[in-house]
C-alpha cells in the first residue's frame, strides 16, 4: 500500500511517502504500530493522527485496509 504523510507527520517520518507490503489486509492498528515501530517521533504522531483509507477516515483502529489501498495520514492541525 502507498503510504502518504502531510506536515508534522511527513517531519517525524523522515520521508513524505513511502510503500508498505502487505499480501493480506492489516487493521489501521496494525499500520501504526508497524510503521512507528523503530521511528519514535512518528509513533509519537501516529497515536493522534487520522488515518484516511482511500480518501475516508477511517472510523477505527480495527478497520481493515486493503494491500492496494491509499492511505494518508494527517496530523492534528491547529489554527482557525
Amino acid at each position: 500500500m502507498r503510504i502518504r504523510y502531510f506536515a508534522g507527520a511527513a517531519e517525524a517520518a523522515g520521508v513524505v511517502e513511502e510503500t508498505f507490503d502487505a499480501d493480506f489486509e492489516v487493521t489501521v492498528a496494525d499500520l501504526v504500530e508497524q510503521l512507528g515501530s523503530d521511528r519514535e517521533r512518528l509513533a509519537k504522531v501516529l497515536a493522534v493522527a487520522t488515518v484516511l483509507i482511500d480518501g475516508r477516515a477511517a472510523r477505527s483502529r480495527t478497520e481493515y485496509i486493503a494491500p492496494s489501498a491509499l492511505v494518508d495520514v494527517l496530523p492534528p492541525f491547529a489554527g482557525g
